[in-house]
């Protein structure tokens, strides 16, 4: 069978293949079979055996890499109805929250203490009191160390001494002007609006309240109100009130804030808070902790974490520094999204060209891919003598749905293999130009 032959048959069982069927895994093996028909049988079977076991590399790589995504998914989902569930409290949809608190619990991860006391605040706050008591003794049953078991305590009593009778979101206005009457008495008697506040903040006020007593607290600059900060950033209340702490902590930046930051990181054992500390460096844009970070931090995630947030405020000079002198080729493909973050472009094209390691290469070109710098994968794919580098720019080509930089290789490649894959992409992409170049080669 002829090239042009060959490549008449597959576009047009990769054209029907859209129609009947997925074409991705049925194109692949007729790919193989028409090559199988093109080549010397003694070739065929020695480059047929490479790239089995490149494709079986990749594969294992592939499922490696899924697998950390899926879980990855599933903490971003947790998150996600933790983020929901206390938006709907601060807005007073109780039985909203409690929906987003229920699902969290069901998950049963990391925040499930926390999903479970909320569960209850917003249960109780709907006139649930007896679901509301049900799920207080499930947390304490189930988490007797957590650190949510004193304010489930406090909010037992509260639901115990509660009338029974169910409370009206609307009518919720004290809280209200007792925060405006702390900001007042802050402006007035710091001293004495500090004592109010730590008061209150260990008490049954509500989390948006709470939250509005710390910003209030977070904008006096005295010694006090900083003390009174860092303890709360320190963990010397629930878990949702030191991370906001260490939040604001970030917002106001300054020496002494960072210093803080640097004690509640060192102190705490906690993930969750720790992270909370590294987005706070980037909040405030401290460059040289989000380094020593990603330079010292002996927790892979922490530090992937760390490096993300230097991509975020643009910590190129560092983050090269770190390329440079990092061993590991998992954390050094991190650097590589923090390249992307930052947005640089410059760093990654070098590496793409130059760099020894030809999966660090891949991963430059797939950042540069979802940057859009199709001129520059033009020119590395141009120059490129490795296959499988070349490949990923055709990869990189199809994420980005450049469908013209694909005809341009289907037309030109000389390499029947590299040639035959931009057609197979070029099918799947589904574009006016694409089909129009496939309909090309059916006709001739």
């Amino acid at each position: 069978m002829s090239m042009r032959g060959g490549l008449r048959a597959i576009v047009g069982v990769l054209v029907a293949g859209l129609v009947i069927a997925p074409a991705w895994a049925h194109g692949r093996q007729l790919l193989h079979e028409v090559t199988r028909n093109e080549q010397e049988p003694s070739q065929f079977r020695a480059e047929e055996r490479d790239q089995d076991a490149h494709d079986r590399e990749q594969e294992r790589k592939d499922r490696e890499q899924e697998k950390k995504d899926r879980e990855q998914e599933r903490v971003d989902r947790m998150q996600e109805f933790y983020d929901e569930g206390r938006e709907a409290l601060d807005e007073d949809r109780y039985q909203k929250a409690e929906e987003k608190f229920t699902e969290l619990a069901r998950l049963n991860g990391p925040q499930t203490d926390a999903a479970l006391y909320w569960k209850a605040y917003a249960e109780n706050r709907s006139g649930k009191r007896d679901t509301a008591l049900t799920t207080i003794a499930d947390l304490k049953k189930r988490f007797p160390q957590s650190r949510w078991k004193r304010d489930a305590e406090a909010l037992e009593i509260e639901v115990h001494q509660s009338t029974g009778n169910p409370v009206n979101p609307e009518s919720q206005t004290d809280e209200e002007l007792k925060t405006l009457a702390l900001q007042g008495l802050m402006n007035s008697d710091p001293e004495r609006g500090i004592q109010m506040i730590e008061k209150r903040l260990g008490g049954s006020a509500s989390p948006k309240d709470k939250s509005k007593m710390l910003f209030v607290l977070a904008q006096n600059g005295s010694p006090k109100a900083q003390e009174l900060l860092g303890k709360i950033a320190q963990g010397q209340t629930n878990p949702e009130l030191q991370r906001k702490a260490v939040e604001y902590l970030g917002i106001f930046g300054g020496n002494h804030s960072s210093v803080m930051l640097a004690q509640v990181y060192a102190n705490s054992s906690d993930g969750g808070v720790k992270r909370a500390v590294i987005r706070s460096y980037m909040i405030s844009g401290n460059r040289e902790q989000l380094f020593n970070l990603a330079k010292g931090e002996k927790d892979e995630g922490l530090k992937r974490e760390a490096i993300r947030q230097l991509g975020l405020v643009g910590g190129q000079k560092e983050l090269q520094q770190l390329y440079q002198s990092e061993p590991s080729t998992d954390v050094r493909r991190e650097i590589l999204q923090g390249f992307f973050l930052a947005g640089e472009s410059e760093k990654l094209v070098e590496i793409a060209q130059n760099d020894k390691d030809p999966e660090l290469r891949r991963a430059a070109v797939r950042n540069l891919g979802l940057m859009g710098k199709s001129d520059v994968l033009q020119a590395i794919y141009n120059k490129e003598t490795d296959r499988q580098i070349k490949e990923e720019v055709l990869n990189a080509y199809f994420i980005s749905g450049n469908s013209h930089a694909l005809v341009t290789v289907a037309k030109t490649e000389k390499d029947p293999e590299l040639k035959k894959r931009a057609v197979e992409k070029l099918s799947l992409l589904g574009s006016k130009e694409g089909n129009e170049y496939l309909m090309e080669l059916l006709n001739k």
